[in-house]
Formats: C-alpha cells, structure tokens, sequence
C-alpha cells in the first residue's frame, strides 16, 4: 500500500473513532441530564415526604390542645416579645430607664402557665418570667406601667424597676433583685400553706393541692441559697416547683465556667426531689413535662426541679452588649432556634393557622403592645412626697406607764425568764406564731418524756415545743439565711414567725435576707405586701469567754437598714412588753437579746401582765438627774447607771440616764427634753464608737439641740478592735463604770 493509501486509511479510522466519540459523548449528555432530572425528582420526592412527615408530626403534637388555646399563647408569645422590642425603643428615648429581656423564654413561661393557677398557687419569679406573667393574666399596659416608673403601676408605683413582678390577688410575690435569694422564701411560703391549710380558723387562704413556683437562671443556682433551700424542701417533702432556665449564660460567664455540669446533674443526690431536664423552646415538650411535673408536686409527694435550656437572643439586659463576648455564629445559630417562630411554624404546618393569620397574629402582638405604651405613657407619674409612704406602720399601742421594776414583789423573773414567758403568751394567744432555729426545740417527740429538753442555747425557748408541738417549736438546719428567708415566707402568708439566730456574730450568712427581702417588702410593693416577723438575736459581750465569735455587738449595722425595727431592751419587764409590741408589728423587727443581761440579778422584775405592751420608740427615765444626760441601751445601761452612783458620791453630780429600750426608732423627744434640762449629753454603747449608732444620736442632737447644749456631745464605746478571749483583755476592750465616769467628768468640766 502506498504513502497515499496509508494515509487514506488513517483518516478513515480516525473519522470512525471521532463519530464514536461523538455519539458516546451525546449518550453521557443524556445519562447525566436523567441522572440530574431523576435526582431532583428524588429530592422533591424527599421534600415532600419530608413536609408530610413534619405536617404529620405537627398535627400529632397540636392535637392534645384546643386550637384556640395555641392561637392565644402564639400571640402571647408575640406579645411579650413586642414588650421587649418596645421597652428598648422606649429606653433610647429616654422613656424606660432600664431594659432586661424575656426573650427566648417564652415557649417555656407559657407552657408552664397552663399548669399554674394564680391566686391559687404562689409565685416566686425572676426577671425574665415576662412570658409568664402574661399567661397568668398580667396585662401588658401593667408591664409597661412599671417599664415606664409610673404611680400606677400596680407591683410597685413606681419603687421598681422593670421586670420586678408583684401582684398581691394572684399571688406573685413582690420581687427583689439579687439573684437565688428568692428561692428560701418560697420553701417558707410553702410551709407556710401546709400549716395554713390545716389551720382553718385562722382565715389565711391556702389549699391542700397548691403549688409554690420559684424560677432562677442557671447562674444564680451557684448560690448558697439555692442549695440550702433545695435542702429544707427535700427534708419536709414541700411542695415546691424549681424552674431553671438555662440560657447558657450569667451576664457573659457561660455556664461551662459556673460549674462542673448542668445542674439537673448537680441535683441528683436530693432525695425526694424529682428532676426534669427539657428543651425550653419546645412548647409542646414543656406542656408536657408541666402537666406531669406539677401534677406530681401538687399530689405532694415533694419538690421537682425543671431545667431547661433556652435561648437569649437578646443581650442580657440594656446595659450590657453581648457581641463583645459571644461570636456572631453563635448568635445567628439561636435566631434559628427561636421558640416563637418554632411554635408558629408547627400551627402553620398543623393547619391550625395559614401563613396570613400567622402574619396577623404578629401585627395584632404589635398593636396590642403599642396600644398598652400609648396608655401607660398616660399614666400619673409618682409624687415625689410619697416616698416615705410604707417603710414601715407602726400599730398604734398606747403607753402603758411604767411597769414595777426590782427584785421586789410577786414573780420575780430575770430577763431571760420573762422573755420566755412572753414568747409562750404570744403563742397560747396566736396560733399563726411560730418560733424556730437553731437548737430552740426541746427534743425528739420521740424521746420527749424521758429528758429535759434543750429550749434554745439559753433556756429562752424551753416548753415551747412541750406546750404546742413540733408544728410550732421546731429546729431548723445549721443555716441562717435558711432560717431567715423562711420566716420572710411564712410572714407574707400571714403568719408571724419567730425565727431565732443562735448569736449575733453568726448572723451574717443572714443578712441579704435581712436587709434585701425582709425589710424592704412593703416599700418596693408600696405596701402591697408586708412582712411581720420578729427576729430574735442573742447579742453582746461580757461573758468573759465569748471571744470575737460570741461577744460582738453590731446593732448600727442594722439601724441603718430602712424597714427594719430594732429592739434592744435592758431588763425583765421591757423584754416582756416589747417582745409584746413586736408580735403586732406588720414589719420585720430585730429583737435583741443581750446574753449576759439574761439571768442577771439586776434585770429582775415583777412579770407584767399582758396588758403590759412597750410601744416601739418610747425610752425609760433609769434614773433623773440636773447635770448631765446618759444616754444609751442594753447591757450599758447598768454600766451607766453605776457610774452615775460614782459621780453622785465622789462629785456631787446628779447624772440623768434615758435607756433608749429600742433604736429604730428611737426616743428623740424624750432626749430633747432631757438635754433641755441638763444642758450636756454622754452617749454610751457597747459597740465601737466609730460607725457606732451614738454618731447618729450625737449628730441629731447637735442638729435639733444645739442651742440647749453647754458642751460637745460626749461618746464612750468599745475599743477599735474585737473582743478577746482573756478576761482582762475584754475588760479593756468594752466600756466600763470607771471609763463611763472619766468621760462624764470630762464634759461636766467643760
């Protein structure tokens, strides 16, 4: 074959193998394009078996709940989220003057709601219980009254800030701010209605079924507070609901830098305590869990704990921005995850709802809103002349002139006998008195007929628990704010609980339920709410042994704190008519108990009858005199009085002594009287000087009584340091009648 043939050949072959190509090429073309077609077929197929399957699923969950049921709590949701949108809005106009979100809780709050019966159970809620607020029946235009600060807001007048629930007729108890210290309250509250309820004739309300709710985010279960009332509520079977919800942060510590796991795993070693950890933003998951939660609780088996996690879309609160400490994937992830838009989706896809009357429901939560800030801008602002308005009410008690004092006459009792006595007439007259603490019991029922009885450390509270039961005496955990926050529990039920705290100096666990739920309840419900408890503190030194741990005083401390009553008496008769008086206070009363005046001889007097009742504020001529006033309480009262019998006999001079008896408030117009006459003053306290509540006395006389005086306003105290052990070392350290004369000479001289 020649070159030319050759060549013939091969581009022949070649044009057979490019047709091939060709033709295979047009072949794949068409495979893939029915590949793609069959593909995109399948996924439509999938979608649609997809939609079936999520259509089916929610017609599965929508179907235990009446439609309309779910059409009110997605335009509740709606609204409460409105709420927040609004508050902001109105902050930037300087309309609202502090925002904190419930965003993100809302399928949660509402879900609960249903299970929860205002007026009928008791609530304890935190800042972000928006959504549940509006489910039990709280009108937005009311939400937005206290955003606003206006006089009619109905939680608080004005006295609150947003997000600080209060609602007397459905039992929301006023709400305070620090974070946990709510939850031993509401372990009192609870008690309380188990008492109540068996109690009839007492005329408080309570049921047999109620429920106490109390809510706390997952930063505040780090609280001491949290677990001690976790404590009491597991040990007497209370029925009582936890709810923590978990938006994975406290401000910006995220929960994995609170503690070593969530804390449905924490909880586990309650005994009695059922625990339940849900999904928040599944508002169907809830409705479920709620139904057999609380079923359970209102059953009263005991307590449960609800954790859930939810989200928080929104910064913690106006003040704080929380991009500078969560990445914006993160943040974009829960705007996926909303609980409102999850619930609305399922009613769409249930076909409870079509896509126009979701939309709907959305401009009706708008308007509603709107509508309710129009009317709340509208509303009175506070007059600024009612801020003293329910810090306290003192009940009217007329004087009842002075009582027989001494060693002389019929039942002669020392001053911890006769506080004894008093405590045991105040029970035997009022059954809603209960006293409790640390070792104030006498004993186990058990036990009771074959031992003494402990009664309290010192004797004070001994047969009270013989004479009326364990339902009424009764020991409590090694805890002061446990012991503390109960009463606060018990006392806005009604009751009149007695708690005692074993010594001053050990009080201090106590204090944020002292000073930051006690006494401020009726003044940040603007008398809404009260709180009537009398809490009983040994105080004092001169025990010689005491120490730095069981000889301090304080008592300025307290005085200090707006809504507390302080009583601080010297001898038997007082305690006994103020101890009294306290029972009818309507406000939380301090009663100090000095222990060394407790069994000395010179606090002895005849027990006064129960006519006998010290009002609050009405000092005690001790002893009358032209030359110089003393004027002090407790246990220098007698150190005073000693004093002046030194002065009397060395110099001739006549010293008047005025025993305060109570210290909030005080007697300012039996002082004024007294220096009018005597022209010098003297405060005398066994606490420090400086700090010490003479300055106050000191500087109110200096004010009111400058011109009557001849002198500076004297001052004789403790030294600044703690009292020791050594008894020559205390004798230093705590005033004594030669130092009290020294200082007395001093200003006569002047």
């Amino acid at each position: 074959m020649g070159a030319s043939s050759r060549k013939a050949s091969r581009e022949a072959e070649l044009s057979r193998q490019d047709a091939g190509n060709g033709h295979a090429a047009q072949n794949g073309a068409a495979d893939r394009k029915a590949a793609r077609k069959a593909a995109k077929a399948e996924r439509a197929n999938g979608k649609s078996e997809r939609k079936k399957g999520a259509v089916a699923r929610a017609r599965h969950r929508v179907a235990a709940y009446p439609a309309d049921e779910l059409k009110r709590d997605l335009l509740l949701a709606r609204v409460s989220r409105a709420i927040d949108d609004r508050e902001i809005a109105m902050q930037k106009q300087s309309r609202v003057f502090f925002q904190i979100s419930g965003a993100g809780h809302e399928a949660l709050l509402l879900g609960l709601a249903h299970e929860l019966r205002p007026g009928y159970d008791w609530f304890f809620p935190y800042y972000r219980d928006l959504a549940l607020m509006l489910g039990l029946g709280v009108t937005p235009t009311e939400v937005l009254l206290q955003a606003v600060g206006s006089a009619d807001d109905p939680a608080s007048g004005g006295r609150q800030m947003p997000a600080h629930w209060g609602d007397p007729g459905r039992h929301v108890v006023t709400q305070s701010s620090p974070t946990g210290s709510q939850c031993i309250p509401a372990v009192g509250c609870a008690e309380a209605g188990r008492y109540i309820v068996r109690r009839p004739q007492l005329g408080l309300p309570a049921h047999g079924d109620e429920v106490t709710y109390v809510s706390l985010g997952e930063g505040a279960t780090s609280e001491g507070e949290f677990w001690e009332s976790l404590n009491t509520a597991c040990t007497e079977h209370l029925p009582v609901l936890y709810v923590v919800a978990d938006n994975g942060y406290a401000i910006s510590v995220p929960s994995s830098e609170q503690s070593p796991a969530p804390v449905n795993e924490l909880v586990r070693g309650f005994t009695g305590l059922q625990v339940r950890s849900i999904d928040g933003t599944d508002y169907f998951a809830v409705r479920r869990t709620a139904r057999k939660v609380v079923s359970h609780v209102r059953a009263g088996v005991g307590p449960a704990l609800i954790h859930a996690t939810v989200t928080r879309p929104y910064s913690h609160s106006a003040a704080d921005t929380q991009s500078k400490y969560r990445l914006p994937q993160e943040m974009e992830w829960e705007v996926t995850h909303d609980p409102i838009d999850s619930l609305e989706r399922t009613l769409v896809d249930a076909g409870v709802i079509t896509p126009d009357e979701a939309a709907a429901i959305r401009d009706e939560a708008r308007q509603i809103v709107a509508d309710a800030a129009r009317a709340a801008l509208a509303g009175r602002r506070p007059d600024a002349g009612t801020v003293l308005d329910n810090v306290v009410a003192l009940p009217d008690i007329p004087d009842p002139g002075e009582a027989a004092t001494g060693p002389e006459g019929d039942d002669v009792v020392a001053m911890g006998e006769a506080i004894r006595r008093a405590l045991h007439g105040v029970m035997e007259a009022d059954e809603r008195v209960r006293v409790f603490g640390e070792d104030v019991a006498d004993a186990r029922e058990a036990i009771m007929a074959d031992v003494e009885g402990k009664g309290g450390v010192f004797g004070t509270t001994h047969g009270l628990q013989r004479s009326f039961g364990r339902a009424r005496c009764y020991n409590t955990p090694l805890s002061e704010a446990n012991i503390v926050g109960r009463a606060v529990g018990q006392a806005v039920r009604g009751l009149r609980p007695a708690p005692e705290v074993q010594f001053f100096d050990y009080i201090w666990p106590a204090m944020q339920q002292v000073r930051s739920e006690a006494a401020t309840i009726r003044w940040r419900s603007n008398g809404g709410f009260t709180c009537p408890m009398v809490l009983r503190v040994p105080i004092g030194g001169y025990l010689q042994g005491g120490s730095i741990w069981h000889s301090q005083c304080g008592e300025s401390i307290f005085a200090h704190i707006p809504g507390l009553l302080i009583a601080f008496p010297s001898r038997a008769s007082d305690a006994a008519g103020l101890l009294r008086a306290a029972f009818r206070c309507e406000d939380p009363v301090l009663f100090l108990e000095h222990k060394h005046l407790l069994r000395q001889s010179y606090t002895r007097d005849p027990f006064p009858g129960p006519d006998h009742v010290v009002p609050f504020g009405k000092g005690r001529y001790v002893r009358r005199g032209t030359d110089l006033t003393i004027v002090t309480w407790g246990a220098t009262v007698e150190r005073s009085r000693l004093a002046a019998e030194q002065l009397a006999a060395a110099d001739g001079a006549q010293v008047e002594i005025v025993d305060l008896r109570t210290l909030v408030p005080w007697d300012q117009e039996m002082v004024a009287e007294s220096v009018t006459r005597t022209a010098r003053l003297l405060v005398v306290h066994e606490d420090v000087v400086r700090g010490g509540f003479g300055g106050e006395i000191a500087a109110w006389v200096a004010e009111q009584s400058f011109w009557q005086l001849d002198a500076p306003v004297g001052r004789v105290g403790a030294q600044e340091c703690h009292v020791a052990y050594a008894p020559e070392l205390e004798s230093a350290i705590l005033p004594q009648p030669d130092g009290i004369a020294a200082a007395a000479r001093a200003l006569l001289a002047q």
